[in-house]
């Protein structure tokens, strides 16, 4: 999902059958952003900055490599400016078809997330 940082409305959506990592999603996807866009990400897409060099991601530790100071600040600041997209989450889930397992047809899930998106962003507007 690709939210407007400014307006906090959902500009795009991508879904697949069965699970898929976001990464590979956002791939398959083929979303174009515009250069003068910043790109900001969970760490789900450890490799955007190789595909996209104007993008953010936080840090992830690992056992032998453990998070320095400056890491933790800067996860910090990207936490900060992606918080807007988390609270658009938070707003898609008020919706228990999505908050919940899943269980009609598969084939219809995305028409029916588009349907909720369209109705968040109309809200948005009030």
């Amino acid at each position: 999902m690709i939210t407007d940082k400014a307006s906090g409305k959902i500009l795009a959506t991508a879904f697949c059958e069965g699970k898929k990592q976001d990464f590979a999603l956002f791939k398959e996807s083929r979303t174009v952003f515009t250069s003068a866009k910043a790109c900001l990400a969970d760490s789900g897409y450890g490799g955007l900055m190789k595909v996209r060099f104007n993008s953010l991601t936080p840090q992830k530790k690992s056992k032998r490599h453990p998070l320095t100071n400056k890491d933790k600040a800067n996860n910090r600041a990207i936490a900060r400016e992606r918080i807007g997209c988390e609270h658009v989450m938070g707003r898609l889930k008020v919706f228990k078809i999505l908050s919940l397992p899943y269980r009609n047809r598969r084939k219809r899930f995305g028409l029916r997330f588009n349907l909720i998106a369209a109705i968040c962003n109309l809200e948005r507007n009030d």
